[in-house]
Formats: C-alpha cells, structure tokens, sequence
C-alpha cells in the first residue's frame, strides 16, 4: 500500500480525490500543493490534507504516489519540473485532465522507467470550485478512466483502483486515443454545439430584442454547458485537436444531410431522423454519470405567495439536503409557479422530493 500521497492542485478534484482516498484510507499520509498558498493551507484546515508543502520538490521527493491535479497545459509543464527531480523508484505518477494522449505521449517521452506515468480522467464535477467545494462522494457512480494498456503497467493499475476505491466510482480502462476521440464526441464537441447555439442566439437578438427573453426557458436548459471554464476549453480544444477536427467535418455532413431532407421535403427522412434520434437518447442510463456532469433538478409546483421559497428551503435545510442552484421557472398572479431546484446527486434530489411531499401538498415533477 502507497502510505505517502502528494496532490499537485488542491482544487474541487484535487481535494474531493484526496478526501476520498482519506476516507477509504486513514493511514494514508497525504501533502498538497496549490500555486495558491492559501488553498492548501485552506485544505489542511478542513482536513482534506495532513500537510501543505511550499514546493512542489518538497512534497514530490517523498511521495509513493503523485496526484496532478490541474489544467492540461498546467499539467504537462509540471511534468517537466517532475522529470528533472529525484524521486523514489516506482513512484506512481498519474493526472485528472480532460484530454489524455498528448499528456501520455509527453510522459512517455520525458520520464524514466523508474517513474510509473497512468494517466486518469475522474468524470465528475460541479459548478463549485475550490478545495472548499470539495466532496469525498463526488465521483460515487461515475466513470473514472485509467489510460494504460500495457501488461507490464497492469499491477500499478491495480494499485490505483484500491488507492482510490473510497470514490466508488466505476474504473474504466481504455488507451489514451480511444478516450479522447469517445469524449470528443459525447463531451468536447457537444461544448462547441452550446457555444455556438448562445452565438446564433446573439446574432439574432441584434435584429429581435425579444431573443434574450424568449430564450430563457429551454434554450436556458440545453445550453447550460456553454457556461463552463472559457480557459478549460480552450486547452481541452487544442489538446484534441486532431479528434476534434474529425468531429467538425462530421458534424458538418450530418447537418447537410439533414438540410437536404427539408430542401426536398422528404418528411418520411425528417421523421426517421428524430425518431432514430429519440430511441438513442430515451435508450441511455438515466442513473449513470457520463463525461458531462449531471444535472439532478426537481421542479415542484409552488403557490404565489410571499416567502413561498424561502418555506422550501427551509424544509430542505431542516433535513440537511444540499442545494447547488435554485431558480424560478415561472410566476404569475393568481397561478400556480415553477420553481427548479438543482442537486448535486440523484440521492440528494429523490430525498428532497419525499421532504417536499412529506411537509407541503405541492406537485412535483421532473425534468
């Protein structure tokens, strides 16, 4: 067993891995570095770490396992400070970025045989960042992708999974191109889509003022995703660049082909276009994490009246169920309004259904 940790990065990820491996692990002895001195100071506080270390030499030189626990590009250039340091032989070496090959490709150029590199994607998140935001159970249920197929690495991938199994996520081994070509396309490309779904509607709302207004309902909703990290994905994009030009040009067939199904009219075509779509979609886990994190939301019907949502999360308070967003859909006189409130967890948001039930006469539905 690995007994001496040291996490680069004492961000949400960073510290909720750290937390979990804690929790899983008491004896593990685990040191942060964050190029923000006080959230690692912040972690020890919170007990996320045991000990935050002023270098990155420092916390490495003693470490059985090194956690990288920031932003690809941050992340290949402590690569390079790692390569040039003395540390213990068969040190595991392993990363949490978005995008795998190039970081592979770079490990295998840079690092000895004494320095074991497997890269990992933990796919999970939140809207909270910061080591403050941190959670033991954050990856509970989701995928956690270890990129190594090679036999002689096969024991330290084991190594890895009973490290890390207080995450209770599920371990996926896949090679490095496997993953970013599959995350390209159920993660990095949909991005583009929102993105440029919020830059139509931008362009309109020059000519309809009503734009903005009208789309703050379900354009609100499907987009959601445009609102991530500008950074992130700007190095998430150069990373897989290679997949994600391939995905362009894919992507740029399939709306021609649609266009000609309602040039020519053929309705027969936009019907199986839909329906084929509608039997994929209706046909995925509805309880499983995937590369895009969930949104757990319950809309419940609300009366219009004064302090009508501070009473609900009250309630929610009074059962200690964690809220990460709360909106109103909407209110009139007279009428019934719709309040969404968004969870972190399934269990988080069934529990406040049976709380709302159990202290109100409100209908509530899912969306």
């Amino acid at each position: 067993m690995r007994n001496n940790l040291f996490f680069i990065g004492l961000g949400l990820i960073g510290g909720s891995l750290a937390m979990a491996v804690k929790k899983e692990h008491p004896s593990c002895r685990i040191a942060g570095y964050d190029i923000e001195p006080e959230q690692a100071q912040l972690g020890v506080t919170l007990g996320v770490i045991d000990e935050a270390v002023l270098s990155i030499e420092d916390g490495a030189k003693h470490a059985d396992c090194i956690i990288l626990s920031a932003p690809v590009q941050q992340t290949l250039l402590i690569m390079d400070q790692l390569s040039k340091m003395t540390l213990k032989k068969g040190v595991i070496i392993t990363d949490v970025g978005s995008t795998k090959e190039t970081i592979a490709l770079h490990a295998n150029k840079i690092f000895t045989e004494d320095m074991i590199f497997i890269g990992g994607h933990p796919m999970a998140g939140s809207h909270k960042s910061g080591v403050s935001a941190a959670k033991a159970h954050l990856f509970e249920n989701a995928f956690y992708v270890l990129c190594d197929s090679s036999e002689e690495h096969a024991p330290y991938i084991e190594e890895l999974k009973t490290l890390f199994a207080g995450t209770k996520a599920n371990f996926v081994i896949m090679n490095p191109k496997e993953h970013d070509l599959i995350t390209g396309v159920i993660s990095h490309f949909p991005h583009i889509i929102a993105a440029g779904l919020v830059h139509q509607a931008v362009q309109h709302e020059e000519e309809n003022p009503l734009t903005r207004r009208l789309a703050a309902g379900g354009f609100r909703d499907i987009t959601r995703i445009a609102s991530s990290s500008p950074a992130m994905w700007r190095d998430i994009l150069l990373q897989n660049k290679e997949h994600m030009l391939q995905l362009f040009d894919n992507w740029l067939q399939e709306m021609e082909r649609v266009r000609d199904f309602l040039k020519w009219e053929d309705s027969s075509a936009i019907y199986q276009y839909f329906n084929e779509a509608k039997e994929f979609r209706d046909g995925l886990p509805v309880k499983q994490q995937g590369a895009i994190p969930s949104f757990y939301d319950l809309y419940i019907d609300v009366p219009d009246y004064p302090g009508v949502i501070s009473e609900i999360t009250g309630y929610l308070a009074k059962e200690k169920i964690s809220i990460t967003n709360i909106r109103i859909i909407e209110t009139r006189e007279d009428i019934n309004g719709v309040l969404r409130i968004s969870f972190q967890r399934e269990a988080d948001r069934e529990r406040a259904k049976n709380c709302i039930a159990k202290y109100t006469s409100y209908g509530t539905f899912f969306g």
